[in-house]
């Protein structure tokens, strides 16, 4: 059994984390670690978990907790992470970090994007990006995963083959994204309360949202150039969810076939990624409470252009089953151990 401790156990992508390794059959949680609750029982603060786990709630000593685990999940706020790894703890445990300590590779773009000095710079080279689909190799290689983010992981994937076949102008690049609310966290916001929330839709982080560029890095290394983009994300009144919508400028005049083609090229042996039949838009209904991501496209002729589309649940693929997908690679388990999750619906 490889034994698992959780920093951040009590967050949204914590609980996320707890509920898909509680039912992973190689996997034993021997630490449930919030700073908020220690010594709480951990059902009392997720009472879906009551005569599941009577554990109690532990603190965030990850040196401690490097002595008892074989692999650590740090579903934290940016900086902590990085502040509390070191070579001690990679010796003894590999570690999954869900927080954007390590996705991106200049340590001055973390800086200026998230506005906190790095703690740890020396470990972003060796830190892999963890989008399986992309770097399933390296991922089995590492000790240091960077789990990514939401938005990007769909995004990503939604435009992925289209980049790397250099079918778009990646410069035209325009990708608008909606999330739900359990996206901003479980802490207490003002901007997340029911009557903030309900009955509404907004946009914000415009042009300056964190994820930016982390999507711009990775496809950057798909198109093998930088480039910039427009990333827009809104929030809608919802609990999971994110639905992406892209659009490029095509450079070259190409049928649906031809399109598809490159999509199944990339996505044909990806058990969780969906390439849906033609003219069906995504949904976050259809991936809900899933691993799966549903990507398809339409070409606009009249404008040149192609619409690409995305929809993850964000607790799961856009965080901790993720994160569950790389421990299984990283361990040598098979990939969709414990993510073989039918999506939920209603």
């Amino acid at each position: 059994m490889i034994k698992a401790g959780i920093i951040g156990a009590t967050g949204y992508a914590g609980g996320e984390l707890v509920r898909l390794l509680f039912n992973h059959k190689d996997v034993e949680i021997k630490w449930y670690g919030s700073r908020s609750y220690i010594d709480k029982k951990y059902y009392e603060v997720y009472q879906n978990m009551f005569q599941l786990v009577d554990a109690k709630c532990m603190d965030d000593n990850m040196e401690e907790l490097a002595n008892q685990v074989d692999v650590i999940f740090t579903a934290t706020p940016q900086g902590l992470c990085a502040s509390l790894i070191n070579e001690e703890i990679l010796s003894k445990a590999k570690v999954i970090d869900l927080s954007a300590d390590f996705r991106l590779k200049d340590v001055k773009v973390y800086e200026e994007w998230y506005k906190i000095e790095h703690k740890a710079p020396q470990y972003i080279e060796e830190a892999v990006y963890g989008l399986c689909e992309i770097n399933r190799e390296d991922v089995k290689k590492a000790r240091l995963v960077a789990n990514p983010g939401c938005y990007t992981t769909c995004s990503i994937l939604t435009c992925y083959p289209l980049v790397k076949e250099g079918l778009i102008d990646p410069s035209t690049l325009i990708i608008d994204a909606k999330s739900g609310t359990s996206g901003a966290g479980r802490g207490a916001k003002i901007d997340n309360l029911f009557c903030e929330v309900n009955e509404n839709m907004k946009a914000y982080g415009v042009a300056t949202h964190r994820h930016t560029p982390e999507i711009e890095e990775q496809l950057g290394y798909a198109a093998g150039k930088s480039f910039c983009l427009n990333f827009t994300p809104h929030l809608v009144p919802m609990n999971r969810g994110i639905l992406a919508t892209a659009y490029a400028s095509l450079t070259k005049e190409v049928d649906y076939d031809t399109v598809k083609a490159i999509y199944d090229k990339y996505y044909k042996d990806e058990y969780f990624v969906r390439v849906l039949d033609k003219d069906v838009c995504p949904q976050t209904k259809w991936v809900e409470g899933s691993n799966f991501v549903d990507v398809n496209f339409k070409i606009d002729k009249r404008t040149n252009r192609i619409i690409m589309m995305g929809a993850i649940d964000n607790l799961v693929k856009g965080a901790a089953g993720q994160a569950v997908q790389n421990m299984n690679l990283m361990f040598g388990l098979k990939e969709t151990e414990g993510l073989e999750l039918v999506p939920m619906f209603p």
